[in-house]
């Protein structure tokens, strides 16, 4: 048993971190443009979302700073805890699953009203619940490639694919430091092969086309300041390359799917977390309703 409070029994805002708005006028100023939206659709992302002041970034890494010890109290809360101190490029020195159960910070990010709105809009004005979070730290001059990927080759045991990712910067992220890239368009391949993340940068091209592997010349640095953050389609190729700069880049991402999605498993979806049944929805303790569009 944990030696502190399991935040995810709690759902909703624990702190005062955000506010939560009352009424639908309250809900306007959170709400992306139709352009926005539009972008998304075509392009598979959107970046350069404002989600944090800059006094909420300092608390999120305090709060990373003292979690990222192996002793700390709250550590058999995680689902995945990966710290490691090789300088091998491939390799994260830390990597997390879970803590939204850790710390009010971190917990309450997920109902901040810009991102869940946001959330909603991207997932075609569905309600949004929780599906996990992740923590991505790259220390000045470590490395830490994270390969080509797509997000829903690992989600596949949660049907059907109604998915988003928000990724979020807890420091100014730019191609020095590793900061995420995306392919245009690639939301539109399909899903394909799923590569190893701690292989080699460009061993996702393998399992492509001539056509797709032509759209990397395209790719995109989404170099954005902290506070800020990109959305992408749950088939997006993404992946970031090696932090070279004199820099930390540190990231929080929340994964969200559109209320209604179930699980297509009988296997345990994340440590620690009860079975799912196959057929059954995708609810309760572990992924709370973030917004509920019924009630505008």
């Amino acid at each position: 048993m944990s030696k502190i409070k399991d935040l995810s029994k709690v759902h909703g805002l624990i702190s005062d971190f955000f506010k939560w708005p009352e009424t639908s006028q309250e809900w306007e100023q959170y709400k992306l443009s139709n352009e926005q939206v539009a972008f998304f659709k075509e392009f598979g992302y959107l970046a350069n979302i404002k989600l944090l002041e800059e006094w909420q970034v300092d608390q999120l890494n305090e709060e990373l700073a003292k979690i990222q010890d192996p002793n700390h109290p709250g550590n058999d809360l995680f689902h995945e805890f990966h710290t490691n101190e090789s300088t091998d490029p491939n390799k994260t020195l830390f990597h997390s699953l879970g803590h939204w159960r850790v710390t009010p910070g971190f917990h309450d990010v997920n109902w901040n009203p810009a991102f869940v709105m946001a959330a909603s809009q991207l997932l075609d004005n569905r309600s949004v619940r929780f599906w996990h979070d992740q923590l991505f730290c790259k220390p000045a001059k470590h490395g830490g490639v994270v390969a080509w990927h797509q997000d829903y080759s690992y989600w596949t045991r949660t049907v059907k694919m109604q998915h988003l990712t928000c990724w979020t910067a807890l420091d100014d992220a730019n191609k020095s430091n590793g900061c995420l890239q995306y392919i245009p368009k690639s939301h539109t391949w399909g899903l394909l092969d799923k590569p190893v993340l701690t292989g080699p940068m460009d061993e996702f091209k393998n399992f492509l086309n001539d056509e797709q592997k032509s759209a990397f010349k395209n790719k995109v640095a989404v170099e954005i300041k902290k506070g800020h953050a990109s959305f992408h389609h749950p088939l997006m190729v993404h992946g970031s390359y090696e932090n070279s700069s004199e820099f930390s880049r540190r990231a929080f991402v929340l994964n969200v799917f559109a209320d209604g999605t179930v699980s297509d498993s009988n296997d345990p979806l994340l440590k620690g977390v009860p079975i799912v049944k196959k057929g059954n929805k995708m609810e309760g303790q572990f992924f709370p309703l973030l917004l509920d569009t019924a009630k505008f």
